[in-house]
């Protein structure tokens, strides 16, 4: 739903999921990650509420239901050969499936789309700014604009046997399949 580049560090963190949490208008989400640290911090500081008590004083701060972080640890000998994965819920219930292969089958779509993202390729981005739209666009495209054979469901239309879904469709983001002539003659607020 959203993307950010540039050093890894805790802004970095905060930039993507504050993106995704207005994209989806705060709704919360199951998050999967590495180990890394700041992502429980930084999701726990961007969903949470004040949930009223009915007493005096500022209401406490707490994570709404619904939101999840399960992740995925890989321990390595000093050779660098995977030893074990653990997988473990920092936030709420664990995700179902917490395997990377979604990630790694979106980078893979990425690199197949994006040629600065190939290897051994004279055609790099030269800007922060230029990544940044590329990667925007790809990502888009991605889950808005294609079908996913594996969000298919069962169509309740009279002679047809499934409902194509995009990956917005899917999370109820959109009711039906945009198009590229949509997109860019969208009206939206200029955010930074």
């Amino acid at each position: 739903m959203a993307h950010a580049s540039g050093r890894r560090d805790e802004a970095l963190a905060e930039a993507a999921i504050r993106r995704a949490y207005a994209r989806t208008a705060g709704r919360p989400l199951a998050w999967c990650s590495d180990g890394w640290q700041p992502y429980p911090t930084v999701l726990t500081r961007t969903y949470r509420r004040p949930v009223r008590t009915g007493r005096r004083g500022r209401p406490p701060l707490r994570v709404p239901g619904g939101l999840a972080l399960t992740q995925t640890i890989k321990h390595c000998d000093e050779h660098g050969r995977l030893l074990s994965v653990e997988r473990r819920a920092t936030i709420g219930e664990p995700v179902a499936q917490p395997t990377p292969v979604h990630v790694e089958r979106l980078n893979g779509v990425l690199r197949d789309r994006l040629a600065c993202l190939t290897r051994k390729t004279h055609a790099f981005a030269k800007t922060a700014e230029t990544w940044d739209a590329l990667l925007g666009l790809a990502v888009f495209a991605h889950n808005w604009l294609r079908f996913h054979p594996a969000l298919r469901r069962l169509s309740r239309i009279p002679g047809r046997r499934y409902e194509q879904r995009t990956p917005a469709m899917a999370l109820g983001l959109t009711n039906h399949r945009w198009t590229w002539h949509e997109f860019l003659t969208m009206h939206a607020p200029i955010t930074t």
